[in-house]
């Protein structure tokens, strides 16, 4: 089994910064992706970044403050957030796209984390 723990998340003053860890456990052959999304109160979830292979994906709302970042020999991605404003508040949850080893066969597969709040209030 695959599991993604997030850490990080809490209450900031506009302005301010956090930052959002995301560790994969368990049986992982490899790991092709892994990036941060997040839903507001009434949204659909959208894509906040992602990093493949090195290359980072941002949305336009996000670019310039956020920063995505990844350990693979942990198997953990980071979301360094700043200049954080009320319109980042949402639940931000961690996607990976994971390969398991199963009885000689390869299995990918997307697995999300539980979500974690950010609140970004004065």
């Amino acid at each position: 089994q695959v599991q993604l723990v997030e850490s990080g998340g809490g209450l900031v003053q506009p302005g301010g910064s956090l930052r959002l860890s995301c560790a994969a456990s368990g049986s992982i052959f490899s790991i092709n992706a892994m990036g941060w999304y997040r839903q507001a109160p009434g949204k659909e979830r959208e894509l906040v970044a992602d990093i493949r292979r090195g290359s980072t994906n941002y949305a336009d709302s996000v670019k310039g403050r956020f920063t995505i970042s990844r350990d693979n020999a942990k198997n953990t991605v980071y979301l360094q957030m700043n200049s954080l404003n009320a319109e980042d508040t949402a639940v931000y949850y961690c996607n990976a796209d994971i390969i398991t080893a199963q009885s000689m066969s390869l299995f990918v597969r997307d697995y999300w984390g539980q979500g974690t709040q950010v609140t970004v209030s004065s």
